[in-house]
């Protein structure tokens, strides 16, 4: 399977883009250009929630190959995206509890591929990304060193709307953070979701007020926290322990 994104090249392209239903990632705007065929572009972006930039023509110019852009440049997912209801059937073809890894605006690349590496060797039913963090890129399918393949992706909009969404069908959530309680005095068994915060910020408020649980995990050395992949592999491995010895 490929791993090289899709970049949309002009008006007539991107707009055609949107309306054969792919799904873009980014749009780049030159700044300043707000014509009418523009501001259609940019309506059917706001529609599906595309996270736009606006930048200047060196930049255009650079993101198009230097082809001849007409102001507006879009990127589209390298893979396409599942839905939260592919998650739920992969845990019912696999007869398990759902285990689901949710990212709370997890922006770099790198880390979100290794999460659904992680998620994928610790039997996860699937990662559920918010819509405006980093998408499906070629870097994230190369780091996920072909995960991707097999590992469902469903991104969401409103990551706090899906976990109440998820919890009215028996799912319940536990997040990391220094300041809750010892892993493994947790109850990690059973249809759970997995909260990974953002690389700088952690969990947002809004988010960890959903959680039933917040684990921390033992550290022994001179800093106080973990790349965002790493403790994804820590936590998901510790559920992966307790499920195993139910």
């Amino acid at each position: 399977m490929a791993y090289e994104e899709c970049t949309v090249v002009g008006r007539n392209a991107v707009m055609e883009a949107y309306r054969s239903g792919k799904t873009i990632d980014k749009l780049f705007i030159l700044d300043g250009c707000q014509d009418g065929p523009i501001k259609s572009i940019l309506r059917e972006a706001r529609k599906r929630d595309t996270l736009i930039k606006f930048v200047s023509k060196e930049k255009l110019d650079s993101l198009s190959f230097h082809e001849k852009h007409q102001g507006v440049v879009a990127i589209a997912a390298a893979y396409e995206y599942a839905t939260v209801e592919d998650l739920f059937k992969k845990a019912e073809e696999k007869g398990e509890a759902p285990f689901f890894i949710l990212c709370d605006e997890i922006e770099d690349p790198h880390n979100l591929g290794a999460i659904i590496r992680t998620a994928n060797l610790a039997g996860a039913h699937g990662v559920i990304p918010k819509r405006r963090a980093v998408g499906l890129t070629s870097t994230v399918a190369k780091v996920s060193a072909g995960a991707l393949n097999y590992t469902p992706v469903a991104r969401v909009t409103n990551l706090s709307r899906t976990i109440d969404e998820l919890k009215d069908k028996g799912m319940w959530f536990v997040c990391g953070d220094m300041g809750g309680e010892l892993m493994y005095d947790l109850n990690l068994t059973g249809s759970i979701g997995l909260i990974i915060g953002n690389e700088g910020n952690g969990v947002s408020r809004l988010v960890k007020e959903k959680c039933d649980y917040i684990a921390s995990i033992p550290m022994k050395g001179d800093i106080d926290s973990l790349n965002a992949s790493v403790a994804t592999g820590v936590l998901a491995f510790e559920i992966v322990r307790q499920r195993m010895g139910k």
